[in-house]
């Protein structure tokens, strides 16, 4: 119960203090970019074609792919989501073990090979290729406390937006289930209704974010350590 009550209260601090940081809308799309990805390689994977995959402005995206059987979009509709509450514990992690340069390097050439591969609308290689700058710079030449607070940052709003992203479909699911995105597809192929598709969403989503937390305060790094 602890670990809930505090992954809860962390989200909360968080969601709050990132709407206040500058351009923060702009890292927001490291979690969309990652979820279509997911999207895209979970394609790869079950050998289909992915044709292009478009970033917009409001924190929306879309994949577009090709796949030879209908039972396929079930894989590839659920690893959307799934896929960025992983990323988000991934981050947390390698936070944990110290490797924070190690996962700037993993979030950077994310960025770098949607760009050069998938990305195709003016706005999304705008934000890829400014993204993609970005963090080279700052994994090449900026001192250690920049590149881990950059980290950080970019660590919270996965978690933050890994989270608040299935609820928001939840909602759709329930109010537009007809405009509920990934849940819809998966209800059009199973039958089973958008918002329990949602709702297993918004479960592994929180599930993730608290071990995630958990892996913050279990820093065994020197220089910071974290404990109940």
């Amino acid at each position: 119960m602890y670990s809930w009550l505090r992954m809860a209260a962390i989200f909360i601090v968080t969601a709050f203090l990132t709407r206040f940081i500058p351009f923060s809308t702009f890292f927001q799309n490291v979690n969309t970019l990652v979820h279509e990805l997911a999207h895209a390689l979970a394609t790869l994977l079950l050998k289909g074609s992915v044709m292009h995959i478009y970033l917009n402005a409001d924190q929306s995206g879309v994949t577009y792919t090709s796949y030879t059987s209908s039972w396929m979009l079930i894989p590839i509709a659920l690893a959307g989501y799934m896929g960025s509450a992983l990323f988000s514990l991934l981050l947390f992690f390698l936070y944990g073990r110290g490797k924070e340069r190690f996962g700037l390097a993993i979030i950077t050439l994310a960025a770098g090979v949607a760009l050069a591969l998938f990305v195709r609308n003016e706005y999304g290689m705008v934000w890829s290729a400014g993204f993609t700058l970005l963090s080279v710079f700052i994994y090449f030449g900026a001192p250690n406390w920049l590149r881990s607070g950059y980290y950080l940052l970019i660590a919270f709003i996965c978690l933050v937006e890994s989270i608040i992203s299935p609820f928001v479909l939840l909602f759709l699911s329930v109010t537009e289930p007809d405009s509920a995105g990934d849940a819809t597809s998966l209800s059009g192929a199973t039958s089973i209704p958008a918002f329990v598709w949602s709702a297993l969403f918004c479960f592994f989503a929180l599930w993730c974010a608290k071990i995630a937390i958990g892996y913050l305060f279990k820093s065994k790094r020197g220089r910071i350590q974290f404990s109940k």
